[in-house]
């Protein structure tokens, strides 16, 4: 039988990632009973999918933006439901961007009734783009830097980003493409286990970093204000630290990150911050599943013995932002963040933070589903990253918001 029904992507069936869209379906029958999933294929090909539930209305047309679902991977009007509740068919996956060259595409389908979905009225296919028309990206090898650059497309002069991922290493992209087709020049920055940098090295070079600052700073591109950084759990520390210890950081932003350093010690010029002490032995592993949950391997860090791993932050000049889960299940990043923000505003210093209830460790970009667990890509165990679907999803959305103006506002 011919396909019955239409599914279309409003404003357009290619949008950047980052971007809300209205997905609509018409030609059904009035009140019609029918099931909407998505599926995409990530780049190892492993399958992601979500599906709702939907009744069409009286003229035989469907909103996502004003029909509530009935049932499936989430209740209720959401009009990006779709993406934010994408789960893989093989668990413990997570959903990460490798090649921000390409999109990722969306099938989007409309099934007959809430029942065994054997009869396809409707589909269509959605790109979803990481990198904006005309933004460029160059592979930087200059010196010890490990990195990407991503031009926005013009003369500028833009504000300059850097961005630092986690401790699971790599040389992660897609955020930092996103930011630059956003209007920031953005250098994504590898600082372990990626070609010739260790997976987890003895000690990380402050001057490693400030290398980076010098690069992204003589770019013709980058306004002469002052630098941002960006990072993510074990980089939202490095993020602190650059802002602490570098001349030229002038707004920096940790999500999910500590007040301290933690896990590899940090050399500067004539110090070294050591490691905020830990102890593995206090991981507490799940028989069952495997599961690992780190969140009581870290010394109490009210205790002054561990005070020499703090990052001194009201030394800096710079502007902050932390964001944090507060169903982080990984570690304390809710603690971590109000211990340091207690210590800026003793000092007079300039800083916002927030916290999100129900969202997890990994707050990315919006509309990437929540990864509740994964493996570590260096500890290779399972871990616990925690968040509630539909919180983690609002929490992504604010949080993009709130970095975006943040970093306009400070550069």
């Amino acid at each position: 039988a011919a396909m019955a029904a239409r599914v279309s992507v409003l404003p357009s069936r290619r949008c950047l990632f980052d971007e809300p869209v209205q997905v609509r379906v018409a030609g059904l029958r009035p009140r019609q009973a029918v099931t909407l999933r998505a599926s995409l294929l990530d780049e190892s090909g492993e399958l992601f999918q979500a599906h709702a539930l939907y009744r069409a209305g009286g003229s035989g047309e469907l909103d996502l933006g004003s029909s509530p679902a009935l049932g499936g991977s989430y209740l209720g009007v959401e009009p990006m439901g779709l993406l934010w509740a994408l789960q893989s068919k093989t668990p413990y996956k997570r959903l990460a961007k490798r090649n921000v060259l390409t999109p990722f595409c969306v099938d989007l389908e409309v099934y007959e009734g809430h029942g065994d979905m054997s009869l396809l009225l409707g589909k269509c296919t959605h790109e979803r783009w990481f990198l904006g028309e005309g933004v460029k990206r160059i592979s930087v090898r200059e010196g010890r830097l490990r990195a990407t650059l991503f031009l926005p497309p013009g003369p500028g002069p833009f504000p300059g980003l850097i961005d630092l991922y986690g401790s699971g290493g790599g040389l992660i992209e897609y955020r930092a493409s996103l930011l630059a087709s956003r209007g920031f020049v953005t250098l994504a920055l590898a600082y372990m286990s990626f070609e010739d940098i260790p997976a987890t090295p003895e000690i990380l070079e402050l001057s490693y970093f400030e290398e980076a600052v010098n690069f992204l700073r003589k770019q013709q591109q980058v306004k002469d204000t002052g630098i941002g950084v960006l990072g993510l759990s074990k980089g939202g520390d490095l993020a602190l630290s650059m802002a602490t210890f570098l001349p030229g950081i002038k707004a920096a932003v940790s999500i999910s990150g500590s007040c301290f350093n933690s896990f590899i010690p940090l050399k500067g010029d004539g110090f070294t911050l050591p490691v905020h002490p830990y102890d593995l032995g206090r991981m507490k592993i799940s028989d069952e599943s495997g599961l690992v949950d780190f969140s009581d391997v870290v010394d109490d860090h009210t205790d002054p013995a561990t005070w020499n791993c703090r990052i001194p932050v009201e030394k800096s000049l710079a502007k902050f932002l932390f964001l944090s889960g507060l169903d982080d299940m990984n570690w304390k990043s809710d603690l971590y963040c109000r211990d340091a923000v207690q210590r800026l505003q003793q000092h007079g210093r300039e800083v916002e933070f927030y916290s999100y209830s129900g969202a997890g460790h990994l707050l990315e970009p919006p509309y990437l589903p929540l990864c509740k667990v994964s493996i570590h890509r260096v500890l290779g165990m399972l871990v616990h990253w925690g968040g509630q679907w539909r919180e983690h999803a609002r929490a992504q959305e604010d949080a993009w918001r709130r970095i975006q103006a943040f970093f306009w506002r400070h550069l």
